[in-house]
């Protein structure tokens, strides 16, 4: 399993006086100044607001207090959380000059509070838009297992600072997949809890119908963690009824993906597969309303300065700006229905396991993935297996496969409503038994200096 320090193993050093949070924050300062520039997985580092925490937490163990559960623990967020002073950019450089934040937003607000100490903004694709983390302003994240493949995204920049051992913990959002699909990638675990369940104040948004927040972290125990510090509850699991997905989600997978979910299902003594009604309407429904939704938060912007958007971005939102209405009510239509029918499954089933992305992390050089015989930008199609999850706004633990030496590959773990206990308790019993977890990437690995 992966030999970087825990964030709970962090926090218990601090708290016995073992080691200062000033120690520690300065080691992760000085990764993030060398790695994390070198991945494109910062984009601001806030050496000196995180020294100052860092003193603080110091000093309320020395007065005999506790500092909280994460004290001391580095972090960093994704580029469109609030950081009081700067600019919310969103990962878009037309967004730099805009006034500075007054506040954290509350999900940093909430980790400070538990002895946390943010360290960096980090790397999205602009508008998070996008599965690659390509960014025309910051560059294109890379991968810390492979240099020269993606990270995905959106929050690509989230998923390889964990990774790479830069930080324990990191917030991302997840619209489409954009935490599950580079907790793939980068071979590390995430979560897209319950829609709605965690708050959104001061994160800048993209699709509220389906937008969420939720950690990264390299242990089952770290998200959990990370999780409740956050203010996620749920109520306590009922059991462990476990399917896996076919049909739509049993194509197009690598071979050593389907060995690895057969591997999966044979662990736990066999398992039913189940199919899910008409998924590629689901898909196709999510991809209508996400451009809808997007393209109707920034009409006024683009309708006054359409030049300064990132043109992979823009003419995706003006297409959905131009979306008639009816378009976007019977997407909801089917919404409600496709809710209705996965909702049944769930009166017999805890826990729905499918790939998270099915493919390795592709190359920079060449971001393009296999779809039905045919090669399709990555940046667009990497969610090919969790846009029909958060569609419906179900709780998904995004999983790495144990497989050290070699490139990562993810798995979702998908729970009813409110159902994150189920998610949690199966993936640490996986975990305990070595079938999942996080490896760190090969020591001998240096990252290239260009984007």
């Amino acid at each position: 399993m992966s030999g970087y320090p825990s964030a709970a193993a962090i926090a218990r050093s601090v708290r016995a006086g073992e080691r200062s949070a000033v120690s520690v924050v300065t080691e992760a300062l000085r990764a993030m100044e060398g790695a994390g520039r070198d991945l494109r997985a910062a984009t601001v580092i806030l050496a000196e607001r995180a020294l100052a925490q860092a003193a603080r937490v110091d000093a309320l163990i020395a007065e005999g207090r506790d500092p909280g559960p994460l004290a001391g623990v580095p972090f960093g967020v994704k580029d469109l959380f609030d950081v009081a002073g700067l600019p919310t950019t969103a990962g878009a450089a037309m967004l730099l000059g805009a006034p500075p934040a007054a506040r954290d937003a509350e999900a940093v607000a909430r980790l400070e509070a538990a002895g946390a100490v943010l360290v960096a903004t980090l790397n999205m694709d602009a508008f998070a838009y996008g599965f690659a983390t390509i960014n025309a302003h910051y560059g294109t994240t890379r991968n810390p297992h492979d240099p020269d493949r993606i990270a995905g995204g959106s929050s690509g920049g989230s998923a390889a600072a964990v990774a790479a051992g830069i930080v324990p913990l990191s917030l991302g959002s997840d619209t489409n997949g954009s935490i599950r699909v580079p907790s793939a990638l980068c071979g590390i675990y995430g979560l897209k809890p319950t829609h709605g369940c965690l708050l959104m104040q001061g994160v800048y948004p993209f699709v509220d119908s389906f937008d969420d927040i939720g950690p990264f972290a390299r242990s089952v125990a770290d998200l959990r963690l990370a999780w409740e510090t956050l203010g996620g509850s749920a109520p306590p699991a009922t059991g462990q009824r476990v399917a896996r997905l076919g049909g739509w989600f049993a194509e197009n997978v690598s071979d050593a993906l389907a060995a690895g979910i057969d591997g999966v299902a044979q662990h736990l003594g066999g398992i039913d597969t189940i199919q899910l009604p008409r998924v590629d309407a689901a898909r196709s429904a999510a991809f209508l309303m996400t451009a809808a939704e997007g393209g109707a938060l920034h009409l006024p912007e683009l309708r006054t300065r359409p030049m300064e958007y990132d043109p992979a971005v823009r003419d995706r939102l003006i297409a959905g700006a131009m979306l008639p209405a009816t378009a976007y009510l019977e997407a909801q239509r089917f919404r409600a229905w496709f809710r209705e029918q996965v909702a049944r499954i769930f009166e017999r089933y805890d826990v729905l396991i499918a790939p998270a992305a099915g493919v390795p992390a592709p190359r920079i050089h060449d971001p393009m993935i296999p779809v039905n015989g045919e090669r399709v930008p990555a940046r667009a199609h990497l969610g090919l297996y969790t846009q029909p999850i958060s569609f419906i706004g179900l709780p998904v633990v995004s999983v790495p496969l144990f497989r050290p030496g070699e490139l990562p590959l993810g798995l979702q773990l998908i729970g009813r409503p409110h159902g994150e206990q189920a998610l949690f308790d199966l993936a640490a019993r996986l975990e305990a038994d070595g079938v999942i977890g996080a490896a760190s990437p090969a020591s001998s690995l240096r990252y290239a200096a260009q984007a």
